[in-house]
């Protein structure tokens, strides 16, 4: 494989048309440059140049060698320059979160991207399990998880906190326990975790979600609350993903003696620097949660 190095020397040398002067745009010396060329000479096995004194013509292989080594150099030089940019507004950013997160940031990113459309925002709505795996294995740049990861090539650190909240439908007045078991749970993939931890703390009753009746189901976030405000049930979401439904008169948001929050972690792998382009995309989200 011819070196790099020499190469460049070669055409430097052709394009320039003097050793001293190669020397100097290449911050050598010119016995520096006279050697390169000869190395390259003995490695190809032919003349390159028909030396004359201080001057120079090329030989046949000495042509051939310029004409298609110059476009290797310059393609190398683009190369080293594409590889060392990391502009702060350029480029795909891989996201993933959990839904309500998702509903509070999604339109802010795409908002990010309209001012610079170089900047691609790819986001997928996960929960915190498939989140912590697309982290870890590199399928993704950042995460936001309600819970901090268990697996050690995910580095989390908690960011903001989201209120969990009791949604209804509107007629309900006082949710009491009994008012709750009547109507039944509306259930979603975190729907046990979070009644967990929000009924725990304000219901002597409550001991597991399997206590109340199933009223009914959906693993799309932006559809928990429909059946709720049909007064099919009643459920409990986190606060963005509650202030993203876009019927809001037709349930009953219910503040609790004992309020309750989650907190959200910053994700992202361990073993791997964050690019300019996520900490743009980070900063931007940091502004709205």
């Amino acid at each position: 494989m011819i070196n790099p190095n020499w190469l460049q020397s070669f055409c430097t040398l052709v394009e320039v048309g003097h050793f001293t002067r190669t020397a100097e745009r290449l911050h050598m010396t010119q016995s520096g440059v006279s050697q390169q060329v000869r190395k390259l000479e003995e490695q190809l096995g032919c003349a390159l140049l028909v030396r004359q004194g201080k001057q120079f013509t090329l030989t046949d292989a000495g042509e051939r060698l310029y004409r298609e080594g110059r476009q290797l150099v310059l393609s190398l030089a683009n190369l080293e320059q594409r590889v060392a940019a990391d502009p702060a507004c350029e480029g795909i950013v891989r996201v993933m979160s959990p839904g309500s997160v998702g509903l509070k940031l999604y339109r802010r990113l795409l908002a990010l991207q309209r001012r610079h459309p170089a900047l691609v925002i790819d986001y997928r709505f996960a929960p915190n399990a498939d989140v912590e795996r697309a982290v870890a294995a590199g399928d993704v740049d950042v995460g936001f998880m309600t819970a901090r990861s268990s697996l050690a090539d995910v580095s989390t650190k908690p960011v903001a906190r989201e209120p969990l909240l009791l949604v209804t439908p509107a007629a309900v007045a006082q949710p009491d326990w009994e008012t709750l078991s009547r109507l039944g749970f509306i259930d979603h993939p975190d729907g046990a975790h979070h009644a967990g931890l929000l009924l725990g703390a304000n219901y002597a009753e409550f001991e597991h979600t399997q206590q109340l009746d199933k009223a009914g189901f959906s693993n799309q976030i932006n559809l928990i609350l429909e059946p709720v405000s049909l007064g099919l049930g009643f459920t409990v979401l986190p606060a963005h993903a509650v202030e993203a439904f876009e019927h809001p008169s037709r349930v009953g948001v219910h503040p609790l003696a004992h309020p309750v929050s989650e907190t959200l972690y910053l994700a992202a792998h361990r073993r791997k620097a964050m690019p300019n382009r996520v900490a743009t995309v980070v900063a931007e989200a940091m502004q709205h949660l």
